[in-house]
């Protein structure tokens, strides 16, 4: 489906799209893969590892900049949109420019899509999106119903809508792991709470779960992948196994474990393989067979959550990544 297509990411020099461009160009082969975002210096410093690679475009632009974006999206077939201010902490020291970027910017995103005839756009979205208690996840979770109701107003290009949630991404800029590698040879690490767990992906899973996204929606599914749990302290212990552990409390906005799918999804949502899918509670599309293929449906009050997730990642698994992903941790 990707292949010899025109592709669009947005945010697209972030961890995801550092992932997303290389195994989206070496698997479909498109015709033109935009990386759409307002950071010149990134765009200058990712496209030297793409130099000479004609299919590889930048294009300087903010999701805010609604004119912008039906600039950039003329001619695209997909987008995948990426860029959203996500930094717990600043989104609610700085409300405003959060909802800005990660409520208005949807909507743009929407309203260029839909009117230069994408054909199908798939949202990035994040486990704080479900039942959410701080700014950032409350945005997102209004990101994700703006993109789930546009499927109401796909036009007469039929322009289709999805997302795809899961929760921090193993090593990247700003998580635990690179953290945690950062100050080990202090001897201490703070541990926010003994009892916290979190979910485990790679960015390889991601831009996976995306591909799977954009081959099967009919529009308005959000995707959740299985993956396993680990516990904070089982984290710091394979990073720093001789550091003492302080408890330092849990910081404001922050969960003691992390929830993809909520009880009050459940009705809606249906299981597969290798993942989940919340079908919309809107119109019929959540008994749409074409939505639920050969989805089973999930218990009543079913939650997916990372503290009785029945997945675990082994420590030596983690190591074992750690060993063979060192020179990208944090980096990105």
């Amino acid at each position: 489906m990707l292949s010899n297509s025109s592709i669009l990411v947005t945010g697209g020099t972030g961890s995801f799209g550092h992932a997303f461009v290389p195994m989206t160009l070496a698997r479909y082969n498109p015709r033109k893969l935009i990386i759409l975002s307002r950071d010149e210096m990134k765009q200058w410093e990712m496209a030297k590892l793409f130099n000479g690679d004609e299919r590889v475009r930048f294009f300087i632009g903010d999701v805010r900049d609604r004119e912008r974006l039906y600039r950039a999206f003329r001619g695209v077939d997909y987008v995948v949109h990426a860029a959203a201010t996500k930094i717990v902490p600043t989104a609610e020291y700085n409300p405003f420019e959060c909802v800005k970027t990660n409520v208005n910017g949807a909507m743009n995103v929407i309203d260029a899509a839909i009117d230069c005839g994408v054909k199908r756009v798939v949202a990035l979205s994040t486990d704080k999106a479900s039942s959410p208690i701080n700014l950032y996840g409350a945005t997102k979770l209004a990101s994700d119903k703006l993109f789930v109701a546009s499927n109401s107003y796909g036009g007469e290009h039929g322009t289709r809508f999805s997302v795809v949630r899961y929760g921090n991404v193993m090593g990247s800029r700003g998580s635990v792991i690179p953290f945690f590698r950062s100050i080990r040879d202090r001897g201490v690490l703070p541990i926010t709470d003994a009892r916290m767990t979190r979910f485990m992906i790679t960015l390889e899973q991601g831009v996976e779960l995306v591909w799977h996204a954009l081959d099967d929606m009919e529009g308005g599914e959000i995707y959740v992948r299985k993956i396993p749990s680990m516990n904070i302290t089982d984290i710091a212990r394979v990073i720093a196994p001789d550091a003492r552990h302080e408890i330092v409390g849990i910081r404001p906005g922050e969960k003691l474990h992390e929830q993809m799918i909520g009880p009050e999804d459940a009705p809606h949502t249906y299981e597969y393989a290798d993942h989940f899918k919340i079908l919309p509670a809107i119109h019929d599309w959540s008994t749409s067979p074409g939505r639920i293929k050969d989805g089973r449906k999930v218990p009543e009050g079913f939650i997916y959550a990372s503290d009785t997730n029945p997945e675990w990642m082994d420590p030596q698994v983690l190591a074992d990544w750690i060993r063979d992903n060192a020179a990208k941790i944090g980096a990105l």
